[in-house]
Parts: structure tokens; sequence; C-alpha cells
């Protein structure tokens, strides 16, 4: 199996903890889309024969595109790539661009899976973060979702802000619940360099996130989760049994992946290659017929480390007797001893040859990982 994810570098306006790469100018977007169909043109061998199970539109905001702008994308990579005949196509999508009518227009495009950005159903926690939409059009896009006859999306929340107390975590969860949203992804908050917020905290305008609190968000997130009978099946995301994003299943699971659009990323199973996250540049030169990005080419040790971080943020954890057959019995041997060691006794548990994150373990999940690599 294998995937085409779509970076659309654009947003209406900038939130303040977001380091992804996008633009809230709109003016290069019509350059944007054709430099885009060329990039798909220029790439169509890179994925080989595989045939492309998953397209996902991510960013940026892709939901601010026109109907026209993803149907000519859909178009052109329909005519590029082998695509399986029953394909998950995501559009990530913020809550006040979703309508009646575009939610139709999506269908009829092929689009069967939504990520929407709700991050919080409260007011105050969206201003603090300086999200777009309000508390009211988080709930009623949800409402329309459904009316509209999707039953496959997900929603975004992010949890351990200074505005966010315990109680209305545990609020913003019921109502996800209540709503029986099939699909949720949950975040910490984290302040990242060179972002809006990393300058209001360096300066004092802003509060900075206690790591305490996020730990306790995160224990209640999987306790409620697990009552409601949702899959814990990677650390920041919940599914009802048959509802697991296939898309995002497939980078944890180590399957090739064209990136399209600046700043994406591509994997074809032994080289990971980033295009330049510049809009002006990317345009420049894919109008010159040339893709611009940087290479890198994985060696076993780096494939195996990737493969230990991955897999141990996921519900099946780490599979010993795939180490040993990709890589080598030496490696799942010592793999198999250092986590059986003392200090790992709380955080990791043997299963059927897997090794698993317990709930603790996954308060340190990418820790524990690196503890293992070589």
């Amino acid at each position: 199996m294998a995937g085409i994810y779509i970076h659309i570098p654009f947003c209406k306006q900038a939130c303040h903890y977001c380091n992804f790469h996008f633009s809230t100018s709109l003016q290069l977007k019509n350059d944007f889309i054709g430099a885009l169909l060329k990039e798909v043109e220029l790439q169509q061998n890179y994925l080989g024969n595989e045939v492309v199970k998953t397209i996902y539109f991510g960013g940026g905001t892709p939901s601010i595109l026109s109907i026209e702008n993803l149907c000519s994308i859909l178009n052109s990579i329909n005519t590029s790539f082998v695509i399986d005949p029953d394909p998950e196509i995501t559009l990530e999508a913020n809550p006040d661009d979703i309508n009646p009518e575009k939610l139709q227009q999506w269908k009829q495009l092929g689009i069967n899976r939504f990520s929407i950005g709700i991050q919080s159903f409260y007011d105050e926690d969206l201003q603090w973060m300086n999200r777009v939409h309000n508390a009211g059009e988080a709930e009623k896009c949800i409402k329309q979702v459904k009316a509209a006859g999707f039953n496959n999306f997900s929603i975004d929340l992010i949890y351990g802000g200074p505005t966010l107390s315990n109680e209305h975590w545990e609020q913003n969860i019921s109502k996800a619940i209540e709503l029986n949203v099939p699909h949720i992804s949950c975040y910490a908050l984290t302040v990242e360099p060179k972002t809006a917020l990393a300058k209001m905290i360096e300066l004092k305008k802003k509060e900075t996130v206690d790591s305490e609190k996020q730990a306790q968000h995160f224990l209640i997130l999987m306790d409620a989760m697990q009552k409601a009978g949702y899959e814990h099946y990677e650390i920041s995301n919940f599914a009802i049994p048959g509802f697991r994003s296939k898309h995002n299943s497939s980078y944890w699971q180590g399957q090739k992946y064209l990136g399209l659009g600046p700043s994406a990323h591509s994997f074809n199973g032994s080289s990971r290659q980033w295009n330049i996250a510049n809009n002006a540049l990317y345009i420049q030169s894919l109008k010159r017929n040339e893709l611009t990005f940087e290479k890198e080419e994985l060696s076993v040790q780096t494939q195996l480390n990737e493969y230990i971080m991955t897999s141990l943020r996921t519900m099946e954890g780490l599979d010993l007797n795939y180490v040993t057959d990709k890589f080598g019995s030496n490696y799942s041997d010592k793999l198999l001893a250092e986590s059986l060691h003392q200090k790992y006794q709380l955080n990791l548990r043997l299963h059927n040859s897997h090794i698993i994150l317990t709930n603790e373990g996954k308060l340190f999940a990418d820790g524990i990982a690196s503890g293992l690599f070589f």
C-alpha cells in the first residue's frame, strides 16, 4: 500500500502555536496549483507500481481551496498514478469552512473522510490559540458532517494549555464522545521554536505550558477513551474499531508515500526527501520543470531506529519477529534484553514477541524509544 500527501500551504490566519509551513497570503494560490500539478507529473514514477490506497490533503488549511482546485488536483493524481478502486481520501478542514453545500461538493469529488481542526469546544481556549472558528461552529460542523452522510471523520483536540482546566478537558472529551466522533486525535500543546507562541511566552505575554498538567490530561484522556470503547491505536490517536486512519497508519507501518507541495516529505523504502519550504521558490523551480528538495539515504541503523520510534507508538508495539526478519536476530535479541531491563519494568511489557508501552510508558514514549536506539 502506498499513500499520497498533498500539502496546501495557506491559512486564513496564523494559530499562535503552529510551526507547519503556511502563508496567510493567498496571492500565490493560483500559481501554486499550477506548480503542484507539474510536480504530480514529474513525480509519477516515484512510487513505482505501488497501488495508491490513501490520499491526504493536509496543510495549512486545504478546506480553503475551491472545488475546482481540488478537482484538478485529484484528476491529475488519478491520471498519473494507479489508484485503488476504493481509496481513503481525507481532507483537513477548519470548522468555519464547513457547510452543507461544500460537504455535498466534496462528496461528489470522492472525498470520503475529514480531519477537522476543532482543538476545543471552549471559546477561551480557541481565542488563546488564535483559532478562526468559535465553539459554536466547532459543534455545529460535526453535526453537519454527519447529516451529510459522512460516517468516517476525525477531530483534533489540544490539551495542556494554560486556559484549559481538568474539568473543561474532561468535558471536551465527553462532548466528542456524545457526538459519536469515530476518530479523535489529541495533542499536547507544544511550544515550538520560532512560533508566535514561543515569542509571546518569552515576552511574558502568555503563560507557558505546565508539563505536569499535560501528563494529568493525558491520563484523563486514556481512561475516558478506554471506557468509551475507543482503541488507543497510536499515542495521539483513538478510534472506534474499524475507523483507524489508513493514511497515518501507513506511515507507522513503514509504507511508501509521496509528499507533494512545499515542505512535503516522501519515503520510498530506502530514502527520504523533503521539498523546499518556500512557496515562491517552489513555484519558480517547477516553472523550470525542476524539483527542489533535500534527500537522505537511510542506513540500516536509521531504518531500524525509525521502526523502533514509530512502532512503539502503536497499540501493537514493536514486533521482534519483524526485526529478526528484516534486520537480523542480533538486533532483536538486543532489543529483547534491553526491554526486560529493570529500568523499563513499569514502562514496557512483552506480549507474543511484541514490545508494548504501558500506559505509564506512553507518558515517556519518545525517551523510551531513543533509549532503545542503536
